[in-house]
């Protein structure tokens, strides 16, 4: 299909598939002539698509008469958005659809040979399928032997028998490199030559009538090559190599199998197939071509393709930065001053090297990374994040962001992505820096610069997928039209031909090929050395299967062993370049998948961290909903995990803003209503107090901290569309958020919390208990309370109490301290004398407190009665579906029992304030949380059924 994207696309898109009927009128026809395209009703489903008032559309592109240089209806408008002149009218007399217009005016160029269109509604979540194309000019040519746009290799001295066919009498012209090698004078309309071979040719068949009207077929005459075999030297590997003492040598390396021999085509060489520039095969891996560059200037920059037997022109896959003949025009000399023009008369993309370059100059060479359970991460996209969108814009708001206190910054995909405004998904080329946002120097000491507040980078990476720019795509593909695109070929040893998941996108690379993993490899290599950075999160990690189909959403969600094995095994690549590198999965799926990357060579210090998705829970409470509204999962253990490796969020780049749901859907109590903005913004305050106070790591979505409240749908002129969805938005900073007293105040307050959370080495500790909408204790639901303790901190604060109200009205909050004495509110270091432990303490809707014992004034706390409630389960695990619970000095015990995914499962009081509870544990094998109430505190075991 001849559609380029911006971004990402994340919609379903249905498509009606076979060929649909249609009639032009007149036909045949010349490109000046104006025509009638009509199409029946009958092939339009107007319901599933979702078609309002008949708005059907067309979306077209034309080919030169070679059937080339395919180039896009200037009307078309954007896929998600159909110019309104591309819509047909509809005759409801005749339920039939019709556009009429004249090529030449439509597609804004002369000399059309052909034009395809598909039809679409306005969105592009709806369309027709496969392409049509219709001939334009009223004398055809049929090229029967070779094909039109095909190559033909033939030996030198050899000859070809060139015949082609027309539709009206012509006289016929053969061109060879432009220069006429026969000719007839008789018309015809049948074409015959035995043309001999005497080098590599572009070929030309011309056909003309008696009218002057031509027409033209191309095709390539090629003569084989012996290519040498020599073993590739050792300084040299796939991409581009510098030589380690020669700054007049460069090494190039492409791995091409199924290719019979490569050019290097260049700068170097005017850009012509030369075979002195003809790469040599490696012995041992005869799939691999190699060549040496020498002579070269030092300092003088150099661009070059490989052009393969077979034609397929592509940069270099391993390209730190390449030109693109599509994108670089629309980059400004204040975004990236002093770009290189892209090569006239090129196409594609190109790559670049320079030789004798002077190294960054790093300012922070041995960073000492936060420690995974302890990272803040703050999830930006630049393109949305500065007015200027710019790696320098960026530096400039690192203060902004050290004063919220994150000690991470995750980056949106910026490897060379289709486009130079989009979320980054789109990537083309995984190994090489966009250009849209900068040079490599300015990236470079924005990292360093990041490094120098205590601050790590992480890049978001899709190595699921690749866009059909790719030269990994393009080099193995089907191009029907010879436009150097098409879906990938059988034999590509990086992609499926079909997708092997339900969530697809683009092209689904094989991770089961060696090929895929030494090009995933590669990548993780150039961004953790060449730029530092410190850790990945990787994107859709659902797709690292070859077990699914693309229909199938049940077998992609469900455990897939081979996806288990692929991503432990480039865990172990990653971090055998960077031993305390980060690596985060968006896998959003089973417990028991996940464990197996997140308890993953934990004795080492390692272990994958994955996404833990709370957006819905956190919503429901900052609206005012206590329908699942249950946020108890933050909890690691509940899933499973050994350490604390849940990378807790509400919000993402790629989930509704919370204060969006809380404008428009909030619930309203009287005068207090949720809907109103200040109102809203005190709730975010909560949010952040009930949020970053749990252990372990954490990530926000930039200008959650300044209540952003614009949809992830909002279209450019304010509407809101899901075709939108990865559309540009407005930035905080520009419209003054970040000065705006009640908006600021929120950022003050996460810095707060977040400050708090730093100071106090309490909030490292693995035993916690998160207790959201616990009906039991508040039949009102929407309290909140989480209890962080450490019993082996001996001096400073060890326990940790959080409650909050989410409710629309006040609360008395029991907060069920374990032990009486002075408290802190660590909020504003206000000291309180507890001397019931289950005395409730009011709270206005919205309203939180975080507590912590105090440790100025110990004498004051009763330090034993920690010790006093105590909770065991003994000969556990437990066999045979009986268990003892053995208690101690728990008056008004509460016996509560939770499984992995905080289900209650079963729930009793205690008679006795000591003694033994034989409990019949008939549950699931499995591991459970058995909980202790008491009027002096908590207890917490973990029980394991066999």
């Amino acid at each position: 299909m001849k559609k380029f994207y911006s971004g990402i696309l994340l919609l379903m898109i249905t498509l009606v598939f076979g060929q649909i009927s249609y009639t032009i009128t007149p036909n045949p026809f010349n490109e000046t002539d104006a025509i009638t395209l009509s199409v029946p009703g009958n092939q339009i489903d107007e319901a599933a698509w979702g078609v309002a008032n008949n708005a059907v559309y067309i979306w077209s592109w034309s080919l030169d008469t070679n059937y080339q240089n395919s180039q896009d209806c200037p009307t078309n408008g954007t896929w998600t958005n159909s110019n309104e002149l591309n819509r047909l009218n509809y005759n409801s007399a005749t339920d039939t659809y019709s556009i009429t217009f004249t090529p030449t005016t439509f597609y804004g160029r002369t000399g059309i040979g052909r034009f395809g269109f598909l039809l679409k509604n306005k969105t592009g979540t709806s369309q027709t399928s496969p392409d049509i194309f219709v001939n334009v000019g009223i004398l055809s040519l049929n090229l029967t032997n070779p094909a039109a746009n095909s190559l033909t290799s033939v030996p030198t001295g050899n000859s070809i028998n060139i015949t082609g066919t027309t539709n009206v009498n012509a006289t016929f012209q053969l061109k060879a490199n432009g220069s006429v090698v026969h000719s007839t004078s008789t018309p015809s309309t049948s074409y015959s030559y035995s043309y001999t071979v005497t080098g590599d040719a572009n070929m030309e068949l011309i056909a003309t009538d008696a009218n002057s009207n031509t027409k033209n077929k191309t095709f390539i005459v090629q003569v084989p090559r012996n290519v040498v075999s020599e073993a590739i030297p050792s300084w040299i590997k796939q991409g581009i190599n510098y030589h380690p003492t020669d700054q007049t040598k460069v090494g190039l390396a492409l791995y091409a199998p199924f290719k019979n021999f490569v050019h290097v085509i260049g700068s170097f060489n005017s850009w012509t197939v030369n075979d002195t520039y003809l790469m040599k095969r490696d012995t041992t891996n005869p799939d691999l071509y190699w060549i040496e560059l020498s002579g070269l200037t030092p300092q003088q920059l150099y661009t070059f393709q490989y052009r393969t037997n077979d034609l397929r022109k592509v940069a270099d896959p391993y390209s730190p930065q390449i030109l693109s003949s599509y994108d670089d025009q629309w980059i400004t000399s204040s975004t990236y001053p002093n770009l290189p023009a892209f090569p006239a008369g090129q196409d594609f993309e190109v790559s670049m090297f320079k030789t004798g370059q002077a190294p960054y100059n790093w300012q922070v060479t041995n960073f000492q990374r936060p420690a995974k359970d302890n990272l803040i991460i703050y999830e930006l996209l630049l393109r949305d994040f500065t007015q200027e969108k710019t790696w320098q814009s960026l530096i400039n708001k690192i203060t902004y962001l050290k004063n919220l206190k994150i000690n991470a910054i995750e980056l949106m995909p910026i490897m060379e992505f289709e486009g130079n405004l989009s979320w980054g998904y789109n990537t083309s080329f995984h190994y090489a820096l966009d250009k849209a946002y900068g040079t490599p120097e300015k990236f470079k000491e924005f990292v360093d610069i990041c490094h120098q507040n205590g601050i790590a980078v992480i890049l978001d990476v899709a190595f699921n997928h690749a866009t059909g720019r790719s030269p990994l795509v393009r080099l193995w593909n089907v191009d029907p039209d010879g436009d150097g695109y098409g879906n990938v070929a059988a034999n590509n040893p990086y992609f499926n031909t079909v997708p092997k998941h339900s969530y697809n996108v683009f092209e689904d690379f094989n991770h089961s090929s060696s090929s895929t993993k030494y090009y995933v490899e590669r990548c993780l290599q150039q961004w953790l050395t060449e730029y530092k950075i410190d850790g990945f999160r990787w994107d859709l990690t659902k797709g690292f299967t070859q077990n699914c189909s693309e229909n199938d959403e049940t077998c992609t969600n469900a455990y897939q062993q081979d996806r288990v094995d692929i991503l432990k095994y480039y865990a172990d690549k990653q971090w055998a370049i960077d031993p305390n590198s980060y690596m985060i999965f968006e896998h959003l799926g089973t417990d028991a998948e996940e464990q197996q990357w997140a308890n993953y060579r934990i004795a080492e210090g390692k272990g994958v961290m994955l996404w833990n998705k709370q957006t819905d829970p956190y919503n429901q409470n900052t609206m005012g909903y206590k329908e699942n509204s249950n946020y108890d999962r933050m909890n690691h253990a509940l899933r499973g995990f050994t350490n604390m490796h849940a990378v807790g969020f509400g919000e993402s780049h790629d989930e509704e803003r919370l204060m969006f749901k809380n404008l428009a859907y909030g619930a309203v109590n009287g005068s207090y209503d949720v809907k109103n903005l200040n109102t809203a913004l005190e709730r975010m305050k909560t949010f952040g107090a009930t949020f970053f106070t749990i252990p372990g790591p954490k990530m926000i979505w930039q200008f959650g901290e300044l209540g952003y409240e614009f949809s992830i749908n909002r279209c450019g002129d304010g509407s809101i569309n899901p075709g939108c969805r990865t559309d540009e938005k407005p930035i905080a900073f520009t419209l003054g958020y970040d000065t705006n007293v009640n908006r600021k105040a929120v950022y003050d307050t996460w810095a707060k919390i977040i400050d708090i959370r730093n100071a106090y080495p309490v909030f490292r500790s693995k035993t916690y208990t998160v207790e959201s909408n616990n009906l039991t204790n508040d039949p009102n639901g929407l309290i909140t309370r989480i209890y962080v303790y450490d019993n082996a901190i001996t001096n400073g604060v060890k326990n940790i109490v959080v409650i909050a109200n989410y409710n629309t009205t006040a609360q008395n909050v029991i907060p069920y301290f374990p032990y009486t004495g002075q408290w802190q509110n660590l909020m504003d270091n206000s000291i309180s004398n507890i001397t019931s432990t289950t005395a409730a303490i009011t709270l206005q809707p919205g309203e939180f407190r975080i507590f912590g014992n105090y440790v100025g004034t110990l004498s004051t706390i009763d330090e034993t009665a920690a010790y006093k409630l105590s909770l065991q389960i003994a000969d556990n695990p437990v066999k045979n579906g009986l268990a003892k619970l053995i208690y101690h000095k728990a008056k008004n015990g509460e016996i509560v029992i939770y499984d992995m995914s905080g289900k209650k499962v079963d729930q009793f009081k205690l008679k006795n304030e000591d003694g033994a509870y034989e409990l019949k544990a008939n549950y699931a094998p499995g591991t459970y949380l058995v909980h202790l109430k008491s009027d002096s505190g908590i207890a917490i075991q973990k029980m394991i059924i066999q």
